[in-house]
């Protein structure tokens, strides 16, 4: 929104502000935020200033502070249509639309030119009850700029969550309208939330044909191209990103940022430098930096980052988790009192408090207090699982029809098929059972690969959906493939996974959630081997219930929501032993503890492996480590998280409830009281 000529910034606070918008414009609100602090001190008095830091404050979730800019510009520069706007914002946010729409009328009547303004103005009257001005001042957007309103109104919807509301007005949009970038590029971001690959990798290549500028929409297409691991495509597109405005340091994290999930973590590591020397204090590369450091062992290095991060940046609640996730880290008491404070204010976005409750309640966790952690355990679930989507009737559905689907009739009708390789040992089961020292063992073979959570597997399933064109869908589809089929999509399987290989005979691929598709892996791969990582119920559903996961596993942070989960998981292992007896090996983290030589042993001699010494002393093998267990596996092991659900006994009713057929099963000394 234009300034009246006597508050536009002088020339001196004009590059502080013009650099703000620079990393606004290229999504980097952490940096658009650090300068305009900066600027705020400078000259406490400007009014764009203190706006930008509304807006920015708003973008991130926090409408009281926003407020307060607003406000402080209002003092001095009382219809000051920018901050009008923004407080009327910062209001709607708080849901009180009645005072929202007193500062939104007055921001319309002083630049009723403004679509934006009438618009939100419209939202809030609607929100009041006033449907007859709410549809007044929508149609005055309209007769502003008919292509601008429907465009910004979706981008409303979207930002509020009604994201089939927002698709609806852009593809209507969108059919009288079709070169639009703006709108192409918020369609693509609503299918990508979708998970709807293909049409949203359309839309971003058609907004940067159309707007080769457009760096948000470059960062996003680079961003997409990472997410569907084609990182030299992700490369490639990060690199125009870069070269639109090689200063800015956000390009230069999201390039380091796929070189990390690429596994080239040297080069990951230099890229945050690089994006440190043009910004020294950039929270989501001090971040990047720490996560690369802690993945390839240098712990202590890693610490040191995610503080630095922490000392800059105190409201980033994203670092603090990443110091807890270490298991092994123990907070300072200064840092303790910041992140108590931080958890009750009601300013903080959802995310940043999800991760401080998670961090505070790994503390208390360490400090013996169990009462107290489960209470910050438990406030940082319900939150998070606000914001997930999980439906466990569906994940029955599914289980149910792979359980029609793989009969021993079908199983023997196809033996022989498949590519007969035998590179790949699968680890599966349940997250926090004790998969990744199980691969950290094999991997200290001198004939192993330990790879990552590949999501190669499941790619394949959707591959084979797609395949499909919605007629036939997995794992229904089988039935109509031939043994040339399946040997090729055993072929595509391994040929897809080279690229985390480096010559080694043999490969693992951690990725727990397989367990639903073992089948699968045997009519593609029948030498293949399996391994089901096993804990105690109790010890795994509440070490997967207290992990705060960066996506997915969205089953984890409800305690009936993970009880169904987990008698799932065990329901089709179980349909697993009976139908392919002897394909997979169960490995329970109790019996590795307690003989951890025969144990290994047992392990090697499954997967055909001679014994190795190696093996025994696997947390000296410099490897990287992606995964929540990385500092653990990195200790000899020690008895100390058997039972531990022990200590948390008098919360787990709900979790005990669900899993009561297997605990039934379990030894009295293993059940609870």
């Amino acid at each position: 929104m234009a300034a009246p000529t006597d508050t536009l910034p002088s020339e001196s606070v004009r590059v502080f502000y013009d650099t703000a918008m620079a990393h606004l414009r290229a999504g980097d609100l952490d940096q658009a935020e650090q300068v305009a602090r900066r600027a705020q001190v400078i000259y406490p008095r400007d009014p764009n200033i203190s706006c930008l830091l509304g807006e920015l404050c708003l973008k991130r979730r926090r409408p009281q502070e926003a407020r307060t800019w607003f406000g402080r510009t209002l003092e001095h520069f009382t219809d000051f249509p920018r901050a009008l706007e923004g407080a009327g914002r910062a209001l709607l946010d708080e849901k009180k639309p009645v005072r929202a729409a007193e500062f939104l009328a007055r921001a319309a009547r002083a630049v009723p030119e403004r679509v934006n303004t009438q618009l939100v103005l419209a939202r809030a009257l609607a929100m009041a009850g006033q449907a007859p001005e709410a549809e007044a001042a929508f149609n005055r957007a309209l007769a502003l700029d008919p292509d601008r309103a429907v465009v910004a109104r979706a981008a409303e919807a979207y930002r509020e969550g009604r994201a089939q509301e927002a698709e609806q007005w852009l593809r209507e949009h969108l059919k009288a309208t079709p070169d639009d970038p703006i709108a192409l590029r918020l369609l693509a971001q609503i299918g990508i939330d979708a998970n709807q690959v293909r049409p949203a990798l359309r839309m971003l290549r058609r907004t940067v044909e159309l707007a080769p500028d457009f760096v948000l929409a470059w960062n996003d297409l680079a961003n997409l191209h990472m997410q569907e691991e084609r990182y030299d495509e992700a490369l490639e597109t990060a690199a125009h990103a870069i070269s639109l405005d090689p200063e800015l340091p956000h390009g230069w994290v999201i390039r380091a940022n796929i070189l990390s999930r690429a596994q080239r973590h040297a080069e990951a590591e230099a890229v945050y430098r690089d994006a440190l020397e043009k910004n020294p204090g950039h929270a989501g590369a001090l971040s990047g930096l720490g996560h690369v450091l802690k993945t390839i062992g240098r712990t202590p290095e890693a610490i040191e980052a995610f503080r630095e991060c922490i000392r800059l940046h105190p409201r980033f609640g994203e670092a603090y988790w990443s110091l807890a996730n270490l298991k092994t880290f123990s907070f300072a008491p200064e840092e303790v009192a910041v992140m108590r404070a931080l958890v009750d204010d009601a300013s903080l976005a959802d995310e940043s408090r999800v991760n401080l409750l998670y961090s505070l309640g790994k503390h208390l966790e360490n400090q013996g207090e169990f009462d107290a952690a489960f209470d910050a355990f438990s406030r940082g679930a319900a939150l998070r699982r606000e914001h997930e989507v999980y439906d466990p009737v569906q994940t029955q559905v599914v289980h149910d029809r792979i359980i029609e689907v793989f009969t021993p009739a079908f199983l023997a009708e196809r033996a022989g098929s498949g590519d007969p390789a035998p590179d790949p040992i699968l680890v599966v089961g349940m997250p926090r059972s004790g998969s990744t020292l199980i691969e950290q063992i094999l991997a200290s073979h001198s004939q192993v690969e330990g790879t990552m959570e590949l999501p190669d597997l499941s790619r394949l399933i959707r591959d084979i959906n797609r395949e499909g064109k919605g007629k036939i869908q997995y794992p229904e589809a089988l039935r109509h493939m031939n043994a040339d089929d399946l040997a090729s999509l055993g072929r595509r399987y391994l040929e897809t996974t080279a690229r985390y290989r480096s010559g080694r005979a043999y490969f693992i691929d951690k990725m727990p959630n397989n367990f639903a598709a073992v089948g699968l892996l045997h009519l593609i791969l029948p030498n293949a081997k399996v391994i089901d990582a096993r804990r105690h119920p109790l010890d795994s559903c509440l070490g997967t219930w207290k992990q705060l996961f960066f996506k997915g596993q969205a089953f984890t942070y409800d305690f009936f929501e993970l009880g169904q989960y987990y008698l799932q998981y065990d329901r089709i292992m179980a349909h697993w032993r009976e139908v392919l007896p002897g394909k997979v090996l169960e490995v329970r983290y109790e019996d590795v503890v307690a003989d951890l030589d025969g144990q290994v042993r047992r392990l090697l001699a499954h997967c055909g492996l001679d014994f190795e010494a190696d093996c025994l002393r696997f947390w000296e093998t410099e490897r990287a480590v992606n995964t929540a267990s990385s500092e653990q596996v990195r200790k000899p092991l020690y008895s100390g998280s058997v039972n531990f659900w022990r200590h948390y006994e008098p919360h787990l009713g709900e979790l005990i409830g669900q899993l009561e057929p297997l605990l039934d099963s379990l030894p009295q000394a293993d059940r609870p009281a």
